[in-house]
C-alpha cells in the first residue's frame, strides 16, 4: 500500500510540522538545547512557510517547472488567487479598525494613547493578514530608549513560541533569530523575566547578555487563524497549482494554432517558391489535386475552458471566500449577498474569537508594565469590538430602518445603517442639534416681533 503524503512532500520531501514546540515544564535554556530548537524549527517549520510565502508572491510551481522542448511554446502564467484571497478576507475582517474600549475613561485615554504611538490598527492589519498567509505570525513587546511599551510584528519565518507540556500549554520562551553573511545564527530569546542575546561564533552558540523586560510573561504572543494553524489559501495550493498549468496549456495552445504548419501535398516547393508565398500571400499550384493547408493539432478548447471554470470555482468554494469581483455582486440584494458571504462571515468569526484571545494576552502584558499606568487586572475590563465590512446597500437599509418605525427603538433602527459607527454617538448628536436648531427658532421669533429673550422665556409662576 503506498504512503499517503500533504501537498508538501513533492517539494519538500518531508512532511511538515504545524503542532507546537514543547518542552517539560521547568526545562532551563541552554545553547546547546537553543540550537536544537532553531534547527528543528528551520527543517520542519520553516520550509512549509516558504512555500506559502512564495504562493502570496505569485511564485507559484509553474514558473519551476522544466522547460518544454525547443521550437514548442513554452508560457508560464499564474493567476495570484493566494494575495487575492487573503486580501479579500484581510479587508472583510478587519478593514475597519478594530474597537478597544475601557468602561474607565483614563484608563481608555491610556490605552488609545499607546495605540496611537503603536500605530496600532496598521499593526493589527498585519498581524491579520501575515496570519492568514502563514496560519501563525507572533507580537513582539519592547520597551524603547525613553522607556515606552511598544509592539511589532515578526513572521513565523525566523520566530516561534516554546510551550510547556502541561494542558495549559503555558508559554515558556519566545525565540527571535537571523543568519548573518556567514550563515552564523545570531538573535534573541525571552522568557518571563528578560530577553537574552545570543550568537555563533565557529559552529558553537554563546548566550552573552540578558535584560528585564518588566511584562511579568513572555513578551511574544502568538496570532493564529485557527487551532490547526493552517493558512487561508493552504487547503487550495493544489488547485491553484492546477489552474494555473491548465492556463500555461491554454496560451500554449493559443501560440501553437497562431504559428501553425504549413501542410502542402501533391506538389513540390523550392526555397524560393516559399519566399514568394511569405511575400506575396498566394499559393500557385500546378496540379488540381494539390492539398494546401494548416496543419492543426485536436481543438481541446471545450475541455480547458470547462476545467479552468471548474478550478476557479472549487478555489473560491473551498477557501470559503467569496469572489466580490464577480458582477453579480453589484446586482443582488442585501439578503442574496448577505447569503453569498455567510461562509466568509463564519471563517471571519472563528477568526475573531482567536484574534481576541491574542488581544487579551497583549493587554495583559502591557498591564503589568510599569511604565504605562494600568492596573493589572484592567485587560480583564476592556471589550474588543470586531465590525465586518459587508458591501453596503444604503437605499435599501434606509428603507429598512424607516420600516421599522414605530415598531423598535431608535438606537434598533439607526444600527440597521451601515454608515452609523456608533448609534449611541449619532443619536447624543442629533438631540444636540434639535436643541441647536429650538434655540435659532426662539432667537428668530424674537427678533421678528420685537420681544426680548428675558420675554420670550417662560415667566415662573
Amino acid at each position: 500500500m503506498d504512503e499517503f503524503h500533504s501537498f508538501y512532500y513533492g517539494t519538500t520531501c518531508n512532511e511538515p510540522e504545524t503542532s507546537d514546540i514543547v518542552l517539560p515544564s521547568g526545562t532551563e535554556m541552554t545553547p546547546t538545547l537553543l540550537k536544537e530548537l532553531i534547527d528543528h524549527h528551520q527543517e520542519n517549520h520553516v520550509p512549509r512557510f516558504k512555500i506559502l510565502k512564495n504562493a502570496y508572491e505569485n511564485k507559484y510551481k509553474i514558473f519551476s517547472e522544466e522547460a518544454k522542448p525547443k521550437g514548442k511554446p513554452d508560457n508560464r502564467l499564474s493567476a495570484n488567487f493566494a494575495k487575492y484571497i487573503t486580501d479579500t478576507m484581510n479587508g472583510f475582517f478587519i478593514g475597519i479598525p478594530i474597537k478597544v474600549t475601557h468602561p474607565n475613561s483614563d484608563r481608555h485615554e491610556i490605552i488609545k494613547s499607546f495605540e496611537s504611538r503603536n500605530v496600532q490598527e496598521d499593526l493589527d492589519s498585519e498581524l491579520s493578514k501575515h496570519s492568514s498567509i502563514y496560519g501563525v505570525c507572533y507580537e513582539l513587546l519592547y520597551q524603547s530608549d525613553d522607556g515606552k511599551a511598544y509592539s511589532t510584528l515578526l513572521k513565523p519565518l525566523s520566530a516561534f513560541k516554546v510551550y510547556d507540556d502541561s494542558v495549559l500549554r503555558r508559554s515558556m520562551y519566545g525565540v527571535h533569530y537571523w543568519y548573518n553573511e556567514q550563515g552564523e545564527v545570531n538573535g534573541t530569546f525571552s522568557d518571563k523575566e528578560g530577553v537574552y542575546s545570543f550568537s555563533e561564533k565557529d559552529g558553537t552558540l554563546n548566550i552573552y547578555d540578558v535584560e528585564p523586560h518588566y511584562f511579568g510573561d513572555v513578551p511574544m504572543i502568538e496570532y493564529k487563524d485557527n487551532d490547526e494553524k493552517q493558512g487561508i489559501y493552504e487547503g487550495v495550493l493544489n488547485l491553484i497549482n492546477a489552474y494555473n498549468k491548465a492556463l500555461s496549456e491554454k496560451a500554449n495552445d493559443v501560440d501553437y494554432f497562431a504559428d501553425a504548419y504549413l501542410k502542402i501535398l501533391g506538389m513540390v516547393v523550392d526555397e524560393e517558391e516559399l519566399n514568394n508565398m511569405r511575400t506575396n500571400r498566394t499559393i500557385n499550384a500546378d496540379d488540381a489535386s494539390a492539398i494546401v493547408e494548416f496543419l492543426q493539432k485536436p481543438d481541446g478548447d471545450a475541455t480547458q475552458e470547462n476545467l479552468i471554470e471548474r478550478l476557479e470555482r472549487l478555489i473560491f468554494q473551498l477557501s470559503m471566500v467569496a469572489d466580490i469581483s464577480d458582477e453579480s455582486f453589484g446586482t443582488q440584494s442585501g439578503i442574496a449577498l448577505k447569503y453569498k458571504l455567510q461562509a466568509m462571515k463564519n471563517l471571519a468569526k472563528t477568526k475573531e474569537r482567536k484574534f481576541t484571545a491574542s488581544m487579551k494576552q497583549r493587554y495583559r502584558l502591557l498591564c503589568n508594565y510599569p511604565q504605562i499606568g494600568l492596573q493589572e487586572d484592567d485587560w480583564e475590563k476592556l471589550s474588543f469590538v470586531f465590525t465586518l465590512d459587508y458591501p453596503a446597500n444604503i437605499a435599501e437599509e434606509a428603507s429598512i430602518a424607516a420600516n421599522l418605525s414605530g415598531t423598535t427603538s431608535e438606537k434598533t433602527r439607526l444600527s440597521v445603517l451601515s454608515i452609523v459607527d456608533d448609534p449611541d454617538a449619532e443619536l447624543q448628536q442629533r438631540e444636540s442639534e434639535q436643541a441647536q436648531r429650538a434655540n435659532l427658532s426662539v432667537k428668530y421669533e424674537t427678533s421678528r416681533t420685537g420681544v426680548t429673550d428675558d420675554e420670550a422665556k417662560p415667566k415662573e409662576e
